[in-house]
Order: C-alpha cells, then structure tokens, then sequence
C-alpha cells in the first residue's frame, strides 16, 4: 500500500464530503469485470480489495480511494499479422487489391473476433484525498495515469476544482542552484543521481547514476547552461525520492525511521496493517509536501 510515486494535485475548493457520503457515490461507477467485446474498464473498488464493502477508507482526515482497470491484451503485432494473412487470401481468391477503406473494414472485423477470446488484465490505481491540506495524492509513475484517475473521479462527483501542483520557483532552477552551489538545503539532501538537460529543443541530455554531483565534471555542464529536470534526495532522514521539474515524485522509499515506527505497531489482520500503514503514510507526506512547497516559494498562486 506504500506509495512508490506521487503526483500531486491541489484541491482550489475544500473537499467536504465524508467518507460515507463519497463512497456511495463512487458506487456509481464501480468497477466491473471487462466486457467480451470491450478494450478496457475502469471503475472503482474497495481499497482494501475484493473482499471488502467500502469503497472508501479514512484516516487523519484523509480519505483512500482505489480505482481498477481491466484491459483486454491484443497486441497490434499479432492484430497486423493476422490481417495480412487474411487480405493476402482476399486478393488472391478475387485477383483484385484491397483498398484502404476495405482493409480498415477488415481490421475492425478482425478485432471483433478476437476480443472475446483475448487475455484480460487487471490493475490497480491508488489515490487519497487530504482534506485538512486540500491535496489530492496519486500514486503513478506518469501524469497522464494520474489525469486518468482524476478524469474518472472528477465524472464520478460530476465537478472536481483540482490543478496539478504549481509553486512560485521553478523546480528546475532550484535544483539547478543546488548542484551550482549557490545555494543549498538542509532539510533536503542531494543523493548520487541526476538528470540535466540543454534549455534548447532538442538539446543534450545528461544522465548521472552512482555519481558524486559535486565533481567537476558536472559543473562543467552546469556552466555550459544546462539545468537540472531530476534530483535524487533525501528529506529528514525519512523519505528518499527523486524530484522532477514537474514536481512528480519518483522512486518514494519510506526510510528505516518510518519503517520501524509502522512495525512497532500492532496489528492483527490485513485490514488493520493497511489502516496504520496509511495513517503513518498520510501525515509524513502531509509534512512532506508542505515542506517541499515552501522550499519551492509557496504555491504559485500565492505569490
């Protein structure tokens, strides 16, 4: 249940429903199983799995929410394959050429035969809901899986005033000064991997892994102009990440600190481990995020 990546929304109106009141409506668009001839579902389910009732789990103010897709698997290689075989048996039966509109027909026909019998797979998207912060967390490697499940959330309440994260200086020049040396944090420390790019189109790309960033090697391509797009860090002795230019949060290990507290406490069943997993999840990032927001000048829109 510990997320792996953030991206992060700010709530522009505060979230007022409970939990109780947001899970029946999430029941409007449940997840289902994937039609016979359908590509893909995507619908909403208990955070605590398939046997559990409530669409919704809270804790700190907090509300988890959990979204399932289902995807049919038809690769294109073995759809384009299929239909050459078939026009190639067309043409000759005939002695004629299939023509563009014909072979889009065939393509359809074809893809209509093979859904039913094709492999279904399933995923799951995890998202909470702060509101005492006024964020909406979601756990995906890329904003356009996030902007999915905040699509669907936002169909599912009918409005959803909610813009991906935005602060007064860009993160780019802020990680760029890091490295530079002009400035630095305490709170936020540099670990052994980066990413720089050239500010022009097309520009070069430099990929550090396992690196001391402070060579001078590196500062030859900060002088050059290049600016920092990712930043592996660490925060308090308590979280270790790697910060994009985008402000998403990549790689998110919870450190030992977090780990033996979440250990220390009890827990019974599954159902109890994922409420005090969550809870001591929920608070560190609460104080994460409004550390790295402020470090970053504030929200854009309070400047």
């Amino acid at each position: 249940m510990w997320f792996k990546n953030l991206q992060i929304f700010k709530l522009l109106t505060p979230f007022e429903q409970t939990p109780e009141a947001l899970h029946e409506q999430l029941t409007e668009r449940a997840a289902r199983d994937c039609g016979s001839l359908e590509l893909s579902s995507f619908g909403w389910q208990p955070p605590l799995g398939r046997g559990a009732e409530l669409l919704t789990h809270a804790a700190n103010g907090c509300i988890m929410i959990c979204a399932r897709r289902e995807e049919r698997l038809l690769p294109a290689s073995v759809v384009r394959e299929l239909l050459d075989e078939k026009i190639a048996a067309l043409e000759e039966a005939e002695a004629r050429k299939v023509r563009r509109k014909e072979r889009e027909e065939l393509k359809d026909e074809l893809i209509f035969e093979l859904l039913p019998r094709a492999f279904v797979k399933s995923s799951r998207h995890y998202a909470y809901i702060d509101t005492e912060a006024n964020w909406l967390v979601v756990d995906a490697s890329s904003a356009k899986r996030a902007e999915e499940l905040v699509s669907l959330l936002r169909e599912t309440l009918g409005t959803l005033p909610a813009k991906p994260l935005d602060v007064a200086q860009a993160p780019a020049s802020m990680m760029t000064a890091w490295l530079n040396g002009s400035e630095s944090s305490a709170e936020f420390l540099i670990q052994d991997e980066c990413e720089l790019r050239d500010t022009v189109e097309e520009g070069g790309i430099i990929r550090c892994k396992r690196q001391d960033l402070e060579g001078d090697e590196l500062r030859t391509h900060l002088e050059a102009g290049k600016q920092v797009v990712k930043l592996a860090l660490e925060w308090g002795e308590r979280l270790g990440f790697v910060l994009s230019d985008d402000l998403s949060i990549k790689r998110l290990k919870f450190l030992d600190l977090i780990l033996e507290e979440a250990a220390s406490s009890e827990a019974e069943d599954a159902a109890t481990r994922f409420d005090v997993d969550f809870a001591l999840m929920s608070l560190e990032l609460r104080r994460f995020i409004a550390r790295l927001v402020e470090t970053c000048g504030g929200l854009a829109e309070e400047t």
